[in-house]
């Protein structure tokens, strides 16, 4: 079985499979899989009309997320798993991530082992663009304290403002790994260094959407991301100078402005950063999207 790597041209043919099916995971859109490029090797096949997505790098292969097709079909499931064992030389590392609660179940019932990762937080847009009531009264306050202080301008993200993105998100990493040198975690941020930059890269194909703030000249923070169907819009990345009170946000807030007409953002999962878990709780989810991890028994 050929597996074919994973090309730009190759959106149109993942879209119509993505489009089979209303998603609420940040996994399920096209830029969210293509950006992973800079980590690893993508590969895709289709089995019996199913769009199946594999990620390989030196420690193995794995699925990205379910197959994608009209019909659930139990003959691919040993299909892919195959074909992940062939990369694999320990076995147990053939996995599908990202499976949706919905459909956990029918994995089950083949014999498959669910086992749940961490969950995507769902903002209502209306939340978020707004900021009433108290429980919103810190950040309220927070953005307040920004517009009073800072001489600032809100632009919508330009190829010109790419490299002023990068420079401000290496500095937010060494700020990062200043508070924590935990080798887990200065890999992650590290990893991401290459994400973002390949999705700069790509940003005007990929579709991507966001905004930057300037303080005086200079970005002080940037956030983009893409749509993920009529009713959700997931946050990729939201970056800013944390030396700055009240930027993170004031742009949450300013970007959601634009999102006008969605009902959702998806803002990611937290990778199990307790920080993170806090920082995402603090915008008052309207409820988390599960996902889980499907692998066999044993």
């Amino acid at each position: 079985m050929k597996l074919n790597k994973l090309c730009l041209k190759d959106q149109k043919i993942f879209n119509q499979y993505l489009a089979l099916s209303t998603h609420e995971l940040a996994a399920y859109a096209f830029a969210n899989i293509y950006v992973w490029k800079a980590l690893y090797d993508i590969r895709w096949v289709l089995i019996k009309d199913s769009l199946c997505v594999f990620f390989c790098d030196p420690l193995g292969c794995f699925m990205y997320l379910a197959p994608l097709s009209k019909k659930l079909l139990p003959e691919i499931i040993p299909q892919v798993f195959e074909v992940m064992d062939k990369f694999n030389k320990n076995k147990d590392i053939s996995r599908i991530e990202n499976i949706a609660t919905g459909d956990l179940a029918y994995y089950c019932s083949l014999g498959y082992r669910g086992v749940e990762k961490y969950p995507d937080y769902l903002c209502l847009q209306s939340d978020i663009a707004f900021y009433k009531g108290n429980r919103f009264k810190s950040q309220r306050a927070a953005c307040n304290h920004f517009i009073k202080h800072c001489d600032f301008k809100v632009e919508l993200i330009k190829p010109a403002h790419h490299s002023g993105c990068l420079n401000l998100f290496n500095a937010w990493i060494q700020q990062r790994k200043d508070q924590c040198s935990e080798t887990v975690y200065c890999g992650m941020l590290d990893d991401n260094r290459k994400v973002i930059k390949y999705a700069l890269a790509n940003y005007q194909t990929l579709n991507l959407e966001g905004i930057v703030v300037k303080v005086g000249k200079e970005i002080k923070a940037f956030s983009f991301g893409y749509r993920l169907n009529n009713n959700i819009f997931c946050i990729f990345y939201e970056i800013t100078d944390l030396a700055i009170k009240g930027l993170a946000p004031f742009i949450f807030r300013r970007f959601s402005q634009n999102l006008n007409g969605y009902t959702y953002l998806n803002i990611l999962d937290d990778s199990g950063i307790e920080n993170l878990r806090k920082t995402k709780l603090a915008y008052k989810p309207a409820r988390l999207a599960k996902a889980y991890i499907v692998t066999r028994h044993g």
